[in-house]
């Protein structure tokens, strides 16, 4: 058994949705509610995520690539379109690097194909040692991440709604999520081998991967749709919902 906390909804193409760091599946609230009439959305917590037990072993997303396999043969799925937003696109790219064989179609919302730069390196490491060292993952809700997720037109109850979702978070998950992405390689090569159908997707306004890294991951894929949201920030499946659940739904098409 995998022991991960998961919301299934609906009936069609599999859909396995990934969440993004740090919050849980609670982010895919609008895709989960039958607004992807034409898939069947496991959207799981990840370990140490919402009500997922804390992760074990060394972090690797690989780790969790091979978990989410063990996910699908539970649910009783040969193969997924596989995709996330922010950490949930590098997890899908892990997976499909892991077991392509399973893979129907790839959402990347959000995110990058590239490695970790120095800087960005270092901060995961201090965020990593912080949360532990306190037992708490309150250093996230003082530095305001909701801040660098958002658009800067979001309205006070997302921002509440996003400060929840942070909240429920656990150090272990947190430290172990923040070390395994510092650790995860440069995904360019395995994008441009990839022959399934692809959707990329990005906020305006994102801060944290922009429109530049969205453009050079729909170069870099044989067979991708870029679709840019306007007056968004990073978590654009939370703040347009129904521009990305369109973008969904065409790849869904695709398939």
């Amino acid at each position: 058994m995998t022991d991960l906390a998961l919301r299934d909804s609906g009936n069609g193409t599999p859909l396995l949705l990934l969440h993004a760091f740090p919050l849980h599946a609670g982010m895919y609230r609008a895709q989960l509610d039958g607004a992807l009439g034409t898939a069947r959305v496991l959207a799981p917590d990840l370990p140490g995520f919402g009500a997922s037990r804390a992760p074990d072993g060394e972090p690797s997303l690989d780790h969790w690539a091979d978990l989410l396999a063990g996910l699908l043969d539970e649910a009783g799925v040969a193969s997924a379109v596989v995709g996330g937003v922010s950490m949930g696109g590098y997890l899908a790219m892990a997976f499909a690097r892991r077991h392509p064989e399973r893979l129907a179609g790839l959402l990347l919302a959000d995110t990058k194909a590239s490695a970790d730069q120095p800087a960005a390196l270092a901060n995961r490491e201090r965020i990593a040692a912080a949360v532990l060292a306190r037992r708490s993952v309150a250093l996230l809700l003082e530095e305001k991440t909701e801040s660098s997720l958002l658009g800067p037109d979001s309205t006070g109850e997302l921002v509440a709604e996003v400060r929840a979702l942070i909240g429920a978070a656990s150090p272990a998950g947190v430290a172990w999520a923040q070390r395994a992405m510092a650790a995860r390689p440069d995904s360019f090569p395995l994008l441009e081998r990839l022959r399934v159908p692809a959707a990329v997707v990005v906020g305006e306004y994102d801060a944290l991967t922009p429109v530049a890294d969205a453009e050079a991951l729909a170069m870099a894929l044989p067979d991708a749709e870029l679709t840019v949201i306007p007056g968004v920030g990073h978590l654009s499946a939370l703040e347009a919902p129904a521009a990305f659940n369109a973008a969904v739904t065409a790849l869904l098409r695709r398939v």
